[in-house]
């Protein structure tokens, strides 16, 4: 697969700027290339981890930023890495971290979900990813997807600035965007049980130009009734679609159905 290095200075700065940079930060970055970023990072905070998947380039960073004594150079898929080993391989604790990364556009969604549901997470992403994919996780009710609400259920993300397809060399055939993601302590509107949140979410988009009454019957498995009676016990209109709900209304919905799984297990029980 063609790589495309990023070369514009003011991409560069975008990037640098959105992740608020601190001289103590730990900073992992994700497929670093050639290393013009991670030179930018390794300027300004503390200790840089460079993961990259490919061989050729390791080496290449390892050489050209060995001045860099704040730098690691990690050939690892990081997909597949222990996020915790590679802060402290010495075995302590794990300390903070933020990613600060420009990555291959087609890895964008493993990489949030992989960060944003690690049992260590990042109080902090900062990643350049299609424009359209940063539209589509900062958007509101209304335009909502699985995507947005699987990253605003741990994290507040904003579009911090805009890459014109020029900045690449060679250039790519899409526009790109800086997003940042601000990560919660804990998963936002009280959610608990992740499982059943995102079984229901998916449950929802999995026909997402059904109303919710049908799509939550066929995803979840249950009699249309049941659909209703579970929508209505959240307070969710049944013919509106998954598009239109809120984070919250999701969280709401999630927590009618684990009740009523726990109850009817119950009742099954004779507990």
């Amino acid at each position: 697969m063609a790589q495309h290095f990023l070369v514009d200075r003011g991409a560069l700065a975008q990037i640098v700027e959105a992740a608020e940079l601190a001289p103590d930060d730990i900073v992992i970055e994700v497929g670093a290339g050639r290393g013009v970023l991670t030179r930018e990072l390794a300027a300004r905070v503390r200790r840089v981890i460079a993961v990259e998947i490919d061989a050729a380039l390791c080496r290449v960073l390892e050489e050209e930023l060995a001045p860099a004594r704040n730098v690691t150079v990690v050939h690892a898929d990081v997909l597949r890495t222990d996020i915790p080993s590679l802060l402290a391989p010495d075995g302590g604790p794990a300390p903070p971290y933020k990613v600060v990364a420009n990555i291959p556009y087609y890895i964008t969604g493993p990489i949030l979900r992989f960060f944003l549901e690690a049992a260590h997470k990042p109080t902090r992403l900062v990643l350049l990813v299609q424009k359209e994919v940063a539209e589509s996780v900062v958007a509101g009710p209304g335009d909502m997807s699985v995507l947005a609400v699987s990253v605003q259920l741990y994290g507040r993300p904003r579009i911090a600035g805009a890459v014109p397809a020029r900045a690449f060399y060679p250039p790519l055939k899409v526009d790109s965007a800086v997003l940042r993601i601000d990560v919660y302590p804990a998963p936002a509107a009280g959610v608990r049980d992740t499982d059943t949140f995102f079984r229901v979410v998916r449950a929802g988009f999995g026909q997402p130009r059904k109303q919710l009454r049908n799509a939550l019957a066929g995803g979840l498995r249950i009699a249309p009734g049941d659909a209703l009676r579970l929508l209505a016990a959240a307070g969710i209109d049944a013919v509106r679609r998954a598009e239109t709900l809120s984070l919250e209304e999701w969280a709401r919905l999630a927590d009618i159905v684990r009740r009523d799984a726990e109850a009817w297990q119950q009742a099954r029980s004779g507990t």
